[in-house]
Order: C-alpha cells, then structure tokens, then sequence
C-alpha cells in the first residue's frame, strides 16, 4: 500500500535557515452499460461483503530492518523510505524462497473465517512479480532461487474452492523499472525514465499477463493514480475487455473512477452514498510483513469492523503480509480463525445485507435485508444493556417478530412500543461478547425519524453563541430544552438559531402529533473567560525559527537541544525543500487576534506537530504519522498573543500547515500579515 498522500506544504529549509482516483472528467466505466446490468455484475461483489487482502513480495525479506537498524513506516515501503538503491535491493530477491507456501491452506483460511475473495499483489511498488512476467526479469521465476509462478497455484486453489480471486497491480508507481513515478521523487538514476514508455513496455504488457494467464479475474485492484494522465490510464482500460464483467476500483487515475472506493485503514462516516465502496484495512500496522510490528487489533475490533463496514453498504478487505518463507503469521491466522468462529453462527446479518436505516446507534450497529412487504433488521450489539432493555428509537413501523440469532429455537423476544419507538427485552447476559445479532421483523421498508443535529462551529464561547437545531421532517416539529432535560410536547419550539450567552446544555426531540418521534440529541456549550492579550511595542513582521537535527519518534523537548541554525520566515509556508529525513522545526513569535472570541487552531503535519498559544498547549498532533490535522480550540481576547509551533520529520513525507477560524473569519491558513516577531 501507500502512506497517506500529503495535502499540506512540504517542510524546507529556507535560505534563512539553510547554509486514490477520485472523480475527474465525469469519465465512465469502459463499456456502457445500463443500471440493471451494472446490478448484476456487482451483485456478487456487493453480497459477499468480506475478502482477504494478500500483500506479499521481496519486501518480506528485510521485514523492514535494512543496513542494521529498523526502518520506520510500513513494510512493503521499506525500499523508498530508506532509499535503497535498486541493484542493492535487488539482492533480497536472492533470499526470497518461500519452500512453506501453501495456496491451498491460504484459501481455506479464507474460506474459514467467512472471507469470499481474495485480492493479492501481483506486483507493488517495488516492481517485483509474483509471477512469470515475459517483460522483465524481476519477477519470482527469475531474480529467486524458488523460481516457480506464485499466482498460478493460488488461483487453481481459488478455482477448486470456489474463492473469487482478484489481483493488485501497482500501474504509476515502480520503484525498479526506469519510468515509474515515485512518491518523493526517484533517489537512484536507474529509476529515471519515460513513464509513457514504461506503460508501454511494462505495465500494460504485464496486466494482459494477469488477466490472461490465471483463469477467471474478478477483480483488478489498481494502485497508484500518482502520474496517471487520461492518456496514460487509456493505454491501459482496453485490457479490461480481457475478463468482460471484472470489478476494477478508483485508483487507476486519469480521472477514472472506476466501480469501487476505496478507503484505507478507516471506515467512512456514512460510507459512500451512491457508489460501491470497500475499505482495505491491517491486522496491525503494516501491510507487508514486518518483523518488528507486533502491535495486533484484537479479533474483537475486527468483528465489529467487518459489522460496521457492512452497516454502512460497504466491504470489508482485511489484509495478511506472509513472511518470504510463505508463512501467514499466526497471530493473523489466530484472528482469521476467531472471526471464522463468529461468521459460522452471523454470517447471515452480514452476507447480502444493505446499509443501516439508521444514522447512529449508541448501543452498535444495523445491517438489513428487504423482503415482501418487510424488512429483517439485524441488531448488532456490542454494548449489551445493562437492564435488559434494547431501545430502538425513531422507528414507527409495527414490528413481526424478533429472536437472537445465536438462538436455533429462534425462541420469542418481546417487543413493545415505546415513548418514541421500539424497545426489545433481551436476556440479562450478551449471547457474544464481541458482537450479538438480535433479528427483528417489521412491516414494510423502515420508517425511521433520525434526532435533530445540534450545529455549532465551537464547543464553547465568551460572549454568546448560536446553534444551529437541524429542521424536522415533514408532519414533524422539534422541541428543545437548555436544562438538559429531555423536551416534552410543551417545550420550546425551534423557529430558528438559538442564541446562548449562558452555558447550557441544549436537548432537542422531533414530534409527530404532540408524541416523540425520535430519540434525544444533547450537547453542552460552555462559556469561557478569553485569555488577555500582552502589550508589545515595536513588533516585527514574521516568526523567529529554528532548525533541528534528530532521530525522534515523538517531539522532544526542544529547549534542551541545540539547533543546527536559527533565522526567520515570514510565515508558517516554508519555501523549497528538504531532502534529508529525521529534522525539526520550531516557529515563535506573536499573532494578532482581530476581535475577542473563540478561536479554533489547527495543525496539518507528517509527522508529529504541537501549537502553543499564550503559552498553552492547544494542538497536539505528535506522533509518526501520515498529513492529518488536529484541531483545538482557546478563548482570546482582541490583541496580540505568543504563538509557537513545533514539528518533527522522521521519515517518509514531510509538511506542516497551521490554520485558525474565529468569529466572522473563515478556515483558513494564518496569514503572515498577523505574525510578528517580539522583542
């Protein structure tokens, strides 16, 4: 896979100091099709809603320790983010012998913990093929000593057991053949070249090998769109007609978007409504198979992945990294085997469900299926209630029947109507701890009123504050209290914002009829002292900075360190860049606030990142990581106030943004024009 791709600046040095696709063009599917043909080639794909990820390749060999030490990021990224040259990485392909493979185990694991497909990486970024390639030499038959095709026996063994098979290709990046794009740019000259001609003569000679030579595909898994231009990703999409009916996902670039999303390592909010979508995830850390990451989700945070990636409309792809031996590592096998265990006895709220009725469920989550007249909704608790009592709220339907899956008698659950839906009373003990499936029947398709939502652009304020009550549906109004107590049919009625300038926790409820017709929503808002301005004379446009050298995985203390320059930037947007990895940043020195209120801040970085305003911490971001920003916020009175940011870089991207909202200022990057330097 790919670190996350960086949206901020790229952190350098300044003279100072220094001595997946998304929608494009509106493209389309290679062949046109109407919608009940596109139903009927994704029905298989959209039932089966779990599959198995394989990332195997030379990568497995240093297992992420290269030149004696550990290499940070993930294991299959080993080659770029140590900047191995390519004859010397090349020499891991001499240790690569995977004796232990067994393609018939590996898919009857699969098979075992309820799996329905399998994707694996014919090729990475590394450029190494998994099989007997006939446009290079820098595949598994020529360049090791086992010398023998790995795809072909996988998928004879997905053939014999009824497995869906599919194959990753990685078309942009490729690290060893001389054209390939690269993340950061190339650090080998045997790597410079044509990307055109390395489309030609590579990547699209090598995807008809794959969808020629191994029997049915079901699936190409494009990665990356980095370099990916119209042009190039049409060398490429006449291949698909090779296996009519293949599912092909959003990263093939060019403003392609393919049949499916596809989020890594996270599952969306409210998935992707409108498009098939199927986040990829770890069991750990990495993807290929690092020696050093022992840091496992448990097979219960898996579970309920699988449950809420499937309550969402969405596919669940969870990835294994086998060792060079061959060797799945036990603690995913130990994972497969308990996921299994739960599929054997749920598989049914999980395998052709559709998406939640439901926005949010405080107690789990919801799959569903239709049937005439009816729907059965499968109730995926996690948090077993305490008193016996499973509230379903917002749903007006008449319910038919409802029973615990676990149950082969399908013995009677209670159901009664409660003040604003329905309430189940369930055993006094969880049938699994993990995640225990309560079936309910009801009439016809779900009628489900959702609470209003409480919009605030802040948590607190200093003078006063308007929150925003969603609008009810038709036939409903929506009631709200500032006690904290839930609203009644005589409680205020929302015509607009509400104005607060006393704290106060705001419930709102949605009637019908002068009766409840939906769950509560509550949020406190609290109101703060701003923090006093200072009073300086005789500022100077910009930030004082200071550059750092180090290997750290969390931010030191910088004020014990000695920095390897100092100088000053107008702005936190450096200019230029920093090729080296394992340095730091420190920016001091004041910003001007316009008018007192409540500020948020923000910091974007990769890697780790803090913000201190008045001298207090308001953004921590710290960490290894890929560009994600954190948010904080602080009262502020009008005037000028010390600011100072701290950033570190290990390896891999490097960048930093800072940006702030206030009252009547939208989001947006700090201008220089409010940084001062004091005196």
């Amino acid at each position: 896979m790919r670190p996350q791709i960086r949206i901020g600046i790229l952190i350098a040095c300044i003279a100072a100091l220094h001595c997946g696709p998304r929608s494009g063009d509106g493209a389309g599917p290679v062949r046109p099709e109407s919608l009940k043909q596109r139903n009927e080639r994704m029905a298989w794909w959209r039932d089966a809603r779990f599959g198995m990820f394989i990332h195997w390749g030379v990568y497995s060999v240093p297992a992420g320790v290269t030149r004696g030490r550990p290499v940070d990021g993930i294991g299959e990224w080993i080659m770029n983010n140590a900047h191995i040259p390519c004859a010397e990485y090349r020499q891991y392909a001499k240790q690569f012998n995977p004796v232990r493979y067994d393609p018939e185990a590996w898919v009857r694991l699969a098979k075992e913990a309820g799996m329905k497909y399998i994707i694996i990486t014919s090729k990475h970024h590394d450029g190494f093929a998994l099989f007997d390639s006939k446009v290079t030499d820098w595949d598994v038959v020529d360049a090791t000593p086992y010398g023998k095709d790995l795809l072909k026996p996988l998928a004879e063994a997905c053939q014999r057991n009824g497995m869906r098979l599919g194959f990753y290709y990685s078309q942009a990046q490729d690290w060893n053949h001389p054209g390939g794009s690269a993340i950061g740019g190339h650090w080998d000259r045997a790597q410079e070249g044509d990307m055109d001609a390395y489309i030609r003569g590579i990547a699209a000679p090598q995807v008809r090998e794959i969808l020629s030579n191994y029997g049915p595909v079901s699936v190409l898994w494009w990665d990356t769109p980095e370099g990916m231009t119209k042009e190039r990703a049409e060398m490429l999409l006449p291949l698909l007609d090779l296996r009519p009916g293949i599912i092909w996902n959003n990263r093939l670039g060019g403003g392609y978007e393919g049949d499916t999303e596809t989020p890594e390592q996270f599952i969306p909010a409210t998935g992707f409504p409108g498009r098939d979508w199927e986040t990829c995830m770890t069991m750990n850390d990495t993807w290929g198979y690092k020696s050093t990451d022992h840091n496992w989700k448990s097979s219960q945070a898996l579970i309920r992945n699988l449950v809420d990636a499937a309550s969402k409309g969405g596919n669940y792809l969870l990835n294994v990294g086998p060792t060079s031996e061959g060797v799945i590592p036990e603690p995913s096998v130990e994972r497969l085997r308990a996921i299994g265990r739960w599929m054997k006895v749920n598989s049914e709220a999980v395998y052709g469900t559709q998406a939640s009725p439901f926005r949010n469920l405080p107690w789990g989550r919801c799959t569903q299926k239709k049937a005439p007249g009816a729907t059965r909704l499968y109730l995926h608790v996690f948090d077993w209630p305490a008193d016996g009592k499973l509230a379903l709220p917002g749903i007006a339907n008449r319910p038919k029947q409802a029973y615990l899956l676990s149950d082969s008698v399908r013995a009677a659950l209670p159901v009664e109507r409660g003040e604003d839906g329905l309430v189940l009373t369930v055993p006094a003990s969880a049938p699994d701890t993990d995640a225990s499936v309560v079936v309910l029947d009801i009439h016809g398709k779900p009628e489900v009123v959702e609470p209003p939502d409480l919009v605030s652009d802040f948590g607190s304020f200093t003078d006063s504050l308007d929150v925003t009550i969603s609008p009810p549906g038709r036939g409903l109004d929506v009631r709200y209290t500032l006690d904290g107590s839930a609203p009644s049919a005589s409680s205020a009625k929302v015509t607009g914002p509400i104005r607060l300038r006393e704290t106060a926790t705001v419930s709102a409820r949605c009637f019908k009829s002068g009766r409840p017709a939906s769950g509560v929503t509550s949020r406190t808002f609290e109101k703060v002292a701003p923090v006093p301005a200072v009073s300086r004379a005789g500022e100077t446009p910009g930030l004082a900075a200071a550059y750092y050298e180090g290997e750290w995985s969390l931010l030191p203390d910088f004020r014990k360190i000695k920095p390897v320059r100092r100088g000053t930037t107008a702005d936190f947007d450096i200019t230029g860049r920093i090729t080296d990895d394992r340095f730091g940043f420190v920016f001091e020195g004041f910003v001007r606030v316009p008018v007192t209120g409540l500020y948020a801040f923000f910091t974007e970085s990769d890697d780790g990142s803090r913000l201190l305003i008045s001298g207090k911490p308001v953004v921590e971001n710290d960490g290894l990581h890929g560009m994600e920003e954190r948010r904080g916020e602080i009262p502020l009175e009008a005037g000028l106030h010390s600011i100072r940011a701290e950033f570190f870089e290990k390896t891999g991207g490097e960048g930093l943004a800072v940006s702030w909202l206030g009252p009547g200022l939208p989001k947006q990057r700090i201008p220089a024009a409010a940084l001062f330097q004091g005196r």
